[in-house]
């Protein structure tokens, strides 16, 4: 990505090749796990765009994508708690299994809140799949069936990931070291 822009603002935390290499595994592990049993994807956006595209790709099944927008972080680097949906979903999921696709769970407080509104809409299953997971902020514990990496209480960004909607297209995953984000 020529002379890598971000580089002193970001700290490499998973290369391309790391993420890639997660990923495949955990497609093989879905594919395994839903037996050719059509299968929803839920993509919850904006941050999970580009882990739910690459996700969608190593996954052999018969499947559909769906998004969904929320947001509960605003242009701060912690969550508020308050989860807003900026778009629903565009067809119904009664009866079908659902695979929210998530980048990272640090509260637990927006996958709670999700999984409950995908039960009410009566989907047959409802599993979360998370590229990232930061216990040391769980205030609400949800189960991740699926997940890539676990990592410490750090402020991370590329494949998605952004701050203030900056740094989205960085093709690894890095912990910002500097505190200016511009």
């Amino acid at each position: 990505m020529g002379d890598a822009w971000y580089r002193e603002k970001v700290e490499t935390l998973y290369t391309p090749e790391q993420i890639q290499a997660r990923i495949r595994e955990l497609g093989a592990q879905i594919t395994r796990d839903y037996r050719n049993r059509p299968l929803v994807l839920l993509c919850v956006l904006k941050g999970s765009f580009m882990f739910a595209a690459d996700l969608a790709r190593a996954i052999d099944l018969p499947l559909r994508v769906e998004f969904l927008g929320v947001q509960s972080y605003g242009d701060d680097t912690t969550s508020s708690g308050v989860v807003q949906i900026t778009l629903d979903l565009a067809r119904p999921v009664d009866a079908e299994d659902v695979l929210i696709v998530e980048d990272i769970v640090d509260t637990g407080l927006t996958l709670d809140y999700l999984m409950h509104q995908i039960q009410a809409r009566n989907a047959a299953t409802v599993k979360i799949c998370a590229l990232l997971h930061k216990p040391a902020r769980t205030k609400k514990q949800v189960s991740i069936d699926y997940l890539g990496f676990t990592i410490d209480d750090v402020f991370v960004v590329g494949y998605g990931l952004d701050w203030a909607q900056k740094y989205r297209n960085v093709p690894e995953i890095g912990v910002v070291t500097s505190p200016t984000g511009g």
